[in-house]
């Protein structure tokens, strides 16, 4: 049996499709002494971290809370609350992980009417009239920054279109949340989930969530249980809201020490600088990689600054360059999925991620390489 030395890792620099580098006081504050998960300074770090994922949800919600799991578990909290067997669930996919909100709802017992785009472009509202129109829908789901393309899909008009059908709208916003403008009352969102881990900069783990008052109603009005103990809202709540805490579960304690500083973090630097600094670091990453023979897969009115999709200049080995990229220059970027695996490269600038240093480092890694 080999020895198990103690743990090493290399000093990466994260610039793929997620995680995303973490704050010095973020890593200081996962490194807190423990206290348990009902004792009375955890419940007041609850409600430090509900008043902040509020604030920069831009949502007066009660019900937002952060889920003991990864943005993944984040979309099915959404879905198996909301939806029952033979619900109708309209499903828009321009990329992965529309596609996963499909497979979650099927798993519901939904029936799922798709409205599908090619990848690399958004979701025509056109398209979505015509769905909505020819069925009666619980809900419609959409991906807000779709990371397997770097699209940034607008909202304001698929939300009007799916609150005159009377449908609740609920959105993946796991790459979007504290990196570009996300406005969860003024736009209409029912059911939102994220991801601690892209432009957050928290560790993995943990997915903020908030749910409107018209999908609590519904939540309330089930006529079956949850299909999921753990993720079933009913009980969840309790343990998030009021005096009197109800126990559920054990909370990741540090994870949640690691969340709060992580928002006190963006909230220091304000949303509006923070939307800004993401866009100036994404145009001088566009500029100088346009210079090397790249382009964009997205057009540029709905391009995500926090994720570049890039297709690879015709000659390059794009999976040599990017193990050379981590093997020599500790640097991490992110290849294509599904059909643009081989294609073309997902580049992060999310949260500490987004700075001018790190823009610089890879330019300056890349010409060395394809000189």
């Amino acid at each position: 049996m080999r020895q198990i030395n103690e743990l090493n890792t290399s000093n990466r620099i994260l610039m793929g499709p997620g995680p995303s580098d973490v704050h010095p006081r973020v890593l200081k504050a996962m490194s807190t002494p423990l206290v348990g998960h009902l004792d009375p300074e955890f419940l007041e770090v609850m409600d430090d971290i509900k008043q902040m994922t509020q604030q920069t949800l831009k949502t007066k919600n009660p019900l937002t809370f952060v889920v003991s799991a990864p943005g993944s578990a984040g979309m099915e909290t959404c879905l198996v609350n909301l939806l029952e067997p033979g619900d109708e669930a309209v499903i828009c996919i321009h990329g992965v992980f529309g596609t996963r909100l499909v497979d979650i709802a099927e798993r519901c017992g939904a029936k799922v009417i798709k409205v599908e785009s090619e990848w690399g472009k958004p979701i025509n509202p056109n398209e979505v009239k015509k769905a909505l129109a020819r069925c009666k829908p619980k809900l419609l789901a959409i991906v807000h920054a779709e990371t397997s393309t770097g699209v940034l899909q607008p909202l304001e008009e698929i939300s009007k279109l799916t609150k005159e059908s009377g449908a609740l709208l609920v959105v993946d916003a796991v790459t979007s949340y504290c990196g570009v403008d996300l406005r969860v009352d003024e736009w209409g969102i029912d059911a939102l989930y994220s991801g601690s881990q892209k432009c957050l900069s928290a560790p993995p783990g943990l997915s903020p969530v908030t749910f409107s008052q018209a999908a609590i109603d519904v939540l309330d009005h089930r006529k079956t249980k949850v299909q999921s103990w753990f993720l079933d809202l009913t009980m969840v709540k309790n343990y998030w809201e009021g005096a009197k805490r109800a126990y559920h579960h054990t909370a990741p304690v540090s994870a949640m020490f690691a969340m709060r500083e992580s928002l006190r973090l963006v909230l220091e630097e304000g949303l509006e600088n923070r939307f800004k600094r993401h866009q100036q670091n994404h145009e001088l990453l566009r500029d100088g990689l346009e210079n090397l023979g790249f382009e964009f897969l997205v057009e540029k009115e709905y391009r995500l600054p926090m994720l570049n999709a890039v297709k690879i200049p015709k000659g390059l080995d794009e999976l040599a360059i990017r193990k050379q990229l981590l093997n020599e220059y500790n640097i991490e970027v992110g290849g294509g999925l599904g059909p643009f695996a081989g294609i073309i490269w997902r580049v992060g600038l999310m949260g500490e991620s987004a700075t001018i240093n790190h823009v610089n480092m890879l330019l300056g890694a890349l010409k060395t390489i394809i000189k």
